[in-house]
């Protein structure tokens, strides 16, 4: 048989047809269809005895080898004798109808015996005479004997065609083995694409995506109805879903193809007018849809106004495309291709099914031609939109990037200039009152209440920009000896006196065996036992607060402090001990407001012990009380080392250490009068800004500089670059430099000490941290203590 020949037979349907003529498959050159005949009796519903009698003269010739019915719901009949004129019984298989024929039975007359070979979608697909996915017969010719052929075909609206093709059982087989290659191939390229397009979907979450992998495995369901797969694997023992397959997938391929267009070309934002009609077309899909479920009669209706539907959807697309183009708006190549294949498939398709294209080999397999040719371009335009998604994916990334780096940077900024404003009146407050606490004999509790205030107001402050720091992974400790005895008497001390002002039982215990002297960052280890103490007064409101330190020998001359912080407060639940350390916790638990605080000091005082190396636990009951246990670890320092270095800084001088005081703010200028004042063996000079401290250092030698860093005119920064380039006389050019400022972030003290500043103090300024640090200074650079 002619290869052209085998793949029409590939997608041929069949119809009915009826003939009184004999025909001899191994003699004759004509086809079966051209020696059958085809009658219609509607809606009648006749047995093969009343067809039978029916005269032979309303039978009609069949007028093609695939003969197209259109849309019906009649039944047909055909007719057609064969003959066998060899002494041996041959095999036959009879291909006919579409696969999607309701009803298509074939009754098999001779002299001794009718035969009756069922097939059609309408029955469980074991029951079909041949369990094959096509309405396919097998039948048996006797030798020399002519047998009579009746087929009867029915359907619930759609179309009806009517091949004959007879095979023999090894040209049978040899089609179908043909049919699986290239359904496989083209089912196969099907499937891929909208499998590998939903896990885009899943990957990019653009809807375009979803829509194109929704539309091609549509098409796949659509053409798999219509080849009889979804009968034979799917809905086998047909029923209601079964009959409906074709419309319910033709319908939503039909939306889904729409859907992608609609994202793919962004119509919805370049043409509201042009969407409104997408809008009208889902609208009627929706109710096609509806009608389709709703009776068999209303389904009848569906079947041509669905085809009609989608030829005019196919030219919605290609009249979008024209606007487009129009409008100046670029369309893919890929894309333009894949639809304009797709139109001239399902073109070919639609009108095939309207009668309008007559049936052959290219009107019948149209629909596989240009979804497969579609599927293939419009997968390479998906392949561009992936570019252009990534290309913008990065351009986007770059530009969160440096949205991102412009907000840090902002932040920074802010942050600092919130730590500048707010520490330097702090710095003021505290300057002022320290200062008549320690020489106003006649000083009442009222400066202490104001102390008190103040840094209760500065730990706020100090903890909304520890936890900026710790957000930005820029907390750091400061390394520097110090005696924790002392800061840790101090630091019980005034807890103690707010525990008596509640009439609390505050009880303090500290090793004897503690170290004298330890390395570590003071402030910081003050800040941790500061904050529990605080948490453990605030939140109780009777009974007591115990506060108990240990000390014991570590390996490689440390020392592990063993901090227990007790009280029998409010407690906590288990839910909120799991929080505890969560920032702004305080705010979860609902206490409105009654014990104070911003929430971040558990926060803090967990990342300032991780940074310690140590750990924290803590145990809590609600009603009862908690516990707080802090292990942290402290190097020993000699005390014959430390005893030397204060030694060397306390020794008389003969001249006086002179410091350069660069203040713009008066209040500060006032602070640091009244600390250096107190310290004999300093002089100091006063100057309002950067640009006056090089006129000055022009013209006589200082021992240390004290430099503000936020200043008019020149700022701190810019005069450290001019003393450290050579722009003031040689006698200064190496002059220490002590940054005092209210900016406590890191990075400032990084940039500083970058620029060639020698330490970096913080306002509020600490009196004995201040006098220490110049003495300490000046002593390393060589001057002479009076």
């Amino acid at each position: 048989m002619h290869k052209t020949t085998l793949w029409l037979l590939l997608f041929c349907n069949v119809i009915w047809a009826q003939t009184t003529e004999v025909f001899n498959p191994l003699l004759t050159n004509k086809k079966l269809y051209e020696v059958a005949k085809i009658i219609n009796v509607e809606d009648k519903l006749l047995s093969l005895e009343e067809v039978k009698a029916i005269d032979t003269s309303r039978f009609k010739p069949l007028t093609s080898d695939n003969l197209n019915l259109g849309f019906t719901t009649s039944n047909y009949w055909v007719n057609f004798n064969l003959e066998n004129t060899t002494n041996n019984p041959i095999v036959y298989y009879l291909e006919t109808a579409r696969p999607i024929t309701n009803e298509a039975n074939l009754y098999k007359l001779t002299d001794s015996e009718t035969l009756l070979l069922k097939s059609g979608d309408q029955i469980p697909f074991n029951q079909r005479q041949v369990q094959h996915r096509n309405t396919v017969f097998k039948f048996e010719l006797q030798p020399n004997v002519i047998s009579s052929f009746y087929l009867h075909l029915s359907s619930d609206g759609e179309t009806i065609n009517v091949p004959l093709n007879l095979y023999t059982e090894a040209q049978f087989w040899q089609v179908n083995y043909s049919q699986q290659l290239f359904l496989g191939l083209f089912y196969g390229i099907l499937f891929l694409a909208g499998i590998v397009y939903l896990f885009f979907y899943s990957s990019l979450s653009e809807k375009t995506f979803l829509y194109y992998s929704s539309y091609v495995l549509s098409i796949a369901f659509l053409q798999g109805a219509l080849d009889g797969f979804i009968f034979q694997y799917i809905f086998p023992e047909a029923g209601f879903f079964n009959s409906k397959a074709v419309l319910i997938t033709a319908l939503f391929s039909n939306f889904f193809l729409l859907k992608y267009c609609e994202y793919f070309l962004d119509i919805k934002n370049i043409s509201k007018s042009i969407y409104k009609f997408y809008k009208g077309i889902y609208f009627v899909l929706a109710a096609l849809f509806l009608l389709t479920l709703l009776s068999a009669k209303t389904m009848e209706w569906v079947y041509p106004i669905s085809n009609v539907n989608g030829l005019i959807s196919l030219l919605l697309i290609l009249t979008t495309l024209v606007i487009l183009k129009q409008k100046n708006v670029k369309i893919d190549t890929f894309f333009f291709v894949g639809i304009f294949f797709l139109v001239i498939g399902l073109l070919g398709f639609v009108m095939n099914n309207l009668g309008i294209l007559p049936n052959n080999f290219y009107t019948l397999n149209s629909a596989k031609f240009g979804s497969g040719l579609e599927v293939i371009f419009l997968s390479l335009s998906m392949t561009n939109l992936i570019r252009k998604l990534r290309l913008e994916k990065e351009s986007s990334q770059q530009l969160v990037l440096n949205r991102t780096k412009e907000i840090s940077e902002l932040k920074s900024y802010f942050m600092s200039n919130m730590s500048h404003e707010l520490r330097t009146p702090i710095n003021a407050i505290l300057g002022v009152v320290q200062t008549e606490i320690d020489t106003n004999t006649n000083a009442t509790d009222q400066y202490q209440i104001i102390k008190n205030a103040s840094l209760s107001l500065l730990s706020n402050v100090n903890d909304i920009l520890d936890f900026e720091k710790i957000e930005s992974n820029q907390l750091r400790l400061s390394i520097k000896e110090f005696n924790p005895k002392s800061l840790i008497t101090q630091i019980s001390n005034n807890w103690q006196a707010e525990a008596e002002k509640k009439g609390l039982n505050y009880v303090f215990e500290i090793d004897e065996e503690i170290p004298e002297i330890v390395e570590g960052d003071s402030e910081r280890f003050v800040q941790i036992i500061n904050n529990v103490l605080s948490n453990a007064v605030k939140f109780t409101l009777s009974g007591s607060v115990v506060f108990k330190l240990k000390c014991s020998s570590q390996p490689n001359n440390y020392s592990r402090f063993s901090i227990q912080v007790a009280d029998t407060g409010v407690g906590m639940t288990d839910s909120v001990k799991q929080n505890v350390f969560d920032s702004f916790n305080q705010m979860r638990n609902n206490h409105k407001r009654q014990f104070g605080g911003i929430g971040l000091g558990l926060t803090i005082v967990k990342h300032l012990v991780n940074l310690h190396q140590g750990n924290i636990k803590i145990e809590s009951q609600l009603n009862t009380g908690t516990e707080v246990y802090i292990d942290i670890p402290l190097k020993i320092i000699s005390t014959s080392i430390h005893n030397s270095l204060d030694n060397t800084l306390s020794l008389d001088r003969k001249t006086p250490i002179k410091v350069l005081v660069v203040e713009d703010n008066l209040i500060n200028q006032m602070v640091i009068k009244r600390l250096l004042d107190t310290q004999k063996g300093i002089e100091y000079t006063i100057v309002n800004n950067g640009k006056l401290a090089i006129e000055i250092l022009n013209l006589k030698p200082f021992d240390v500089i004290l430099m503000d860093l936020q200043m008019p005119v020149m700022d701190g920064y810019e005069a450290t670059v001019h003393i450290r380039s050579g722009k003031v006389k040689s006698f200064n050019k190496n002059i220490p430099i002590i940054a005092v400022t209210a900016d406590a972030m890191p990075n400032t003290k990084d940039k500083v000490l970058e620029l060639g500043m020698n330490d970096f103090i913080t306002k509020p300024i600490e009196k004995n941290q201040l006098i220490k640090a110049i003495l300490l200074l000046s002593a390393k650079h060589n001057l002479k203590i009076a």
